[in-house]
């Protein structure tokens, strides 16, 4: 078994990871990486509480914020699919010229 620490530890080496990747680029594709990560980061948290504390209401919720990632998984490729239709680069510069 792994402590609740360990995955503690594990879902703030993530998040980090993502928040640090997600500030640093500008390609929207790693954008969209970098926010999957951040989730992900939760969700395991949230599953280690959830079998800490013996409730299952932890691991439903991380069945939905894998339903949201999902959703948000599907607008960022139809962004990334209309700006390389329309433009070279999928930088987060080139959609402000999307809303013309």
């Amino acid at each position: 078994m792994v402590p609740l620490g360990g995955c503690l530890l594990l879902s703030v080496v993530l998040f980090g990871t993502g928040m640090i990747g997600f500030l640093a680029r500008r390609n929207i594709i790693l954008m969209l990486v970098s926010v999957e990560i951040m989730l992900n980061a939760v969700n395991v948290s949230l599953a280690a509480f959830s079998y800490r504390l013996q409730d299952p209401r932890g691991q439903i919720l991380a069945l939905f914020v894998i339903a949201v990632a999902a959703a948000e998984a599907a607008a960022g490729l139809g962004l990334v699919i209309a700006l390389s239709r329309n433009r070279q680069g999928v930088s987060v510069e080139d959609l402000t010229h999307l809303k013309w």
